[in-house]
């Protein structure tokens, strides 16, 4: 790896230095319960692979990586590992997807399964209530809730850090006789034979390969919060309050806590949304429900999460040679659907199959892997803009529609929608 110095120019660090001896790394990976063809495969291949970002994305390729007997790097832009966000869902098909990794149950045992999810008015009546057990006997365990920090420690627990650098924040990707040299903005320089572009919907690994697609935004910012000691009595589900000032949603934690989110229709950028804390949004959802202003209350003087909602258009492949993006740099979404990070979560491990079944050709791999995601990521995203778009409904003729539509649909409907949705190939 080349490293810039404070007094000189890049320097050529050995790789005993950065990287532990194959031989500690071929027992470490033992004790760590890889499987039998990820060590021969350890024992066969000498390409080198790359992780740029360490959020969900990234840290779970690496874990699903290793366990194909590959070691990569991880080089995050952040100054440290400290995760920004607040509640996230995990549906199925995450979950199965992280129990094909071994780390389910240390994740499992941070958060909380809910027991459904429930629609509502600003008025307070019920539209609709979907029960979680009768999804989780069809389709595996779903509708778990998980503050993002907690997720993320979980799985940092199943990597070496040794093997993650911070403050890495990707300049520019030159090819280099076959192999690809990374600049970052400290200076520094590191060469690998393949890079995987995990670093989110502002990804600097996309603008290396697809500089024209930018974020999109959806017409409707976000404030987002966690609230300790403050859940509303008797909520035991996943809960949106749909009316014309927008949404709010409550979703109860482990340790008695309390996430909420709140969506309003406004312009990009706009500095009032950017700024509103608190009382301003207690200001704009006065006529809603008293637990959504007890909640805004409660979160005086607690840190506001803001920002537009935002994902990326269709059309462009994930594959790019010898470079290959996933998670939100491939496909960011709204969060309507709670898919994100579970998208994430299957990509890692699909991304790593794929590689198993073609280690002598990982550029095919990623191919092979772009094919698989298409079509379904598409799907998510395209999806999610809709509900989104139709949840942000202001007019009253709008609302009354959706509202009846909502209470109309059977929720075997509904069931049926989530369970051919968590029905994804993961090997």
């Amino acid at each position: 790896m080349l490293i810039a110095t404070p007094n000189g120019p890049a320097r050529l660090l050995t790789k005993r230095l950065r990287r532990p001896c194959f031989f500690t790394r071929f027992l470490t990976n033992i004790s760590r319960g890889l499987s039998l063809p990820g060590l021969i495969f350890m024992l066969n291949m000498e390409a080198t692979f790359t992780i740029i970002g360490g959020g969900i994305a990234g840290l779970t390729a690496a874990i699903a990586l290793r366990r194909q007997g590959i070691d990569p790097l991880v080089f995050e832009a952040a100054p440290e590992l400290h995760p920004v966000g607040a509640g996230l869902g995990l549906a199925a098909n995450a979950i199965r997807a992280l129990a094909l990794l071994g780390v389910e149950k240390e994740i499992l045992a941070k958060g909380r399964f809910l027991e459904g999810m429930a629609f509502r008015t600003d008025k307070d009546a019920l539209l609709i209530r979907m029960d979680t057990a009768t999804i989780t006997q069809r389709a595996g365990q779903d509708n778990f809730c998980i503050h993002r920090g907690d997720l993320h420690e979980a799985l940092l627990h199943h990597l070496d850090r040794s093997r993650i650098f911070t403050g890495k924040a990707l300049e520019s990707v030159v090819h280099d006789g076959g192999r690809l040299r990374l600049r970052f903005r400290d200076g520094s320089e590191h060469l690998t034979d393949y890079l995987i572009g995990a670093d989110g919907i502002h990804s600097a690994v996309r603008h290396v390969v697809l500089p024209d697609v930018q974020p999109r935004y959806a017409g409707y910012t976000c404030w987002r919060c966690v609230v300790p000691g403050a859940q509303p009595k008797g909520l035991q589900g996943v809960e949106e309050i749909l009316g014309p000032a927008g949404r709010f949603g409550i979703v109860p934690l482990a340790g008695n806590r309390t996430y909420w989110f709140a969506c309003v229709n406004a312009p990009r950028r706009d500095p009032g949304m950017q700024n509103a804390d608190a009382a301003a949004l207690a200001h704009i959802f006065a006529a809603y429900p008293a637990r959504v202003l007890d909640l805004l209350k409660a979160s005086e003087g607690q840190p506001l999460i803001w920002g537009d909602i935002t994902d990326l258009p269709a059309g462009h492949r994930y594959d790019h040679g010898n470079i290959v993006l996933i998670g939100d740099a491939a496909h960011a979404t709204t969060p309507n659907m709670g898919q994100g990070a579970c998208q994430a979560i299957e990509d890692a491990v699909i991304l790593a199959a794929e590689i198993g079944r073609h280690r002598n050709d990982p550029a095919e791999a990623f191919r092979r892997f772009t094919n698989r995601r298409l079509e379904r990521t598409r799907m998510v995203v395209r999806r999610s803009r809709m509900m989104g778009q139709m949840a942000q409904w202001q007019h009253p003729v709008l609302r009354a529609l959706r509202n009846m539509l909502f209470r109309l649909t059977p929720q075997a409907v509904f069931r049926r929608q989530l369970v051919a949705l968590y029905n994804v190939d993961l090997t």
